[in-house]
């Protein structure tokens, strides 16, 4: 048997485990993780070109001029990519940050769930020697949910605020990050109406920039389509991608840059092409 003061000693540290260390920061990218406390490297990044998101041309420019910004040591806003889905809202965060790379910047994704421990990850960060992107992916708070509050400091609140070596950026189905129905039911049940959801519609209004995405048209949805041959040497006549294209969308009810990319990779497989 093992002696009693090291059964006691380990039974200890596992209540309350020693602060993690931070990494080397060799990688570019990390996703954090709260089982325990790390951050763990991403060798190869999972994103396209910049140039390959086509129909969104305004959101990107502006996306990349406040992250270049950031990039080169001057103030940035926090932003809020909102609007439909397949849009290409997650797909641009990455993007951007593979384009702006070489400068060193950094890109740490925090899942939804682990937002509550958000605090011990700015502290790494903090103290880090690099400018980080702080990315949360398909953002959105239920009637429940209080972990938005911790997100608070983050965007604007807290004695210590957001560290200057870090932006945070979001994106969601939702532009207030809470559901139409939720809102309307708290505002007809409160005895306040207005009040009942300020606290929780004012964390979007924490971000300096709201960029919205919204359907695309059938022009824009072929264009993509176009784009993505052009890059990797798919060669297919005008009218035949046409008709395949339109088809596999009105298969799947929906038109949007996922559709698009989904449909090119089903033809590069049957046209023997690796992407």
């Amino acid at each position: 048997m093992s002696d009693p003061l090291e059964r006691i000693a380990v039974a200890l540290e596992r209540l309350a485990p020693a602060p993690f260390a931070a990494p080397d920061w060799r990688a570019s990218a990390y996703v954090w993780d709260t089982s325990p406390d790390r951050l763990i490297p991403v060798p190869a990044p999972n994103r396209i070109a910049l140039d390959l998101l086509v129909g969104i041309d305004r959101a990107r420019d502006t996306l990349l001029d406040n992250t270049r910004r950031f990039a080169d040591g001057l103030p940035a806003n926090n932003a809020l990519l909102w609007g439909a889905r397949g849009m290409g809202k997650s797909s641009l965060v990455k993007a951007i940050h593979g384009e702006l790379e070489a400068t060193g910047l950094k890109l740490v994704e925090l899942q939804r769930e682990d937002i509550h421990s958000v605090g011990a990850l700015l502290n790494v960060l903090r103290a880090a020697p690099h400018r980080f992107v702080l990315y949360c992916d398909d953002l959105s708070f239920s009637h429940d949910d209080a972990a938005y509050k911790s997100l608070k400091a983050v965007l604007d609140g807290g004695i210590e605020g957001r560290p200057g070596n870090v932006v945070f950026y979001a994106t969601s189905n939702r532009r207030h990050l809470m559901p139409r129905d939720m809102i309307e039911n708290e505002r007809s049940t409160a005895i306040k109406p207005g009040e009942a959801v300020e606290e929780k519609v004012s964390l979007s209004d924490r971000f300096g920039l709201w960029l919205g995405f919204h359907p695309c048209d059938q022009d824009a949805y072929l264009a993509m389509i176009r784009g993505y041959c052009e890059a990797y040497g798919v060669e297919i006549a005008e009218e035949v991608l046409r008709a395949e294209a339109v088809e596999w969308q009105a298969t799947r009810g929906a038109r949007s840059g996922r559709v698009a990319w989904q449909f090119f990779t089903d033809l590069a497989g049957r046209r023997g092409i690796s992407l």
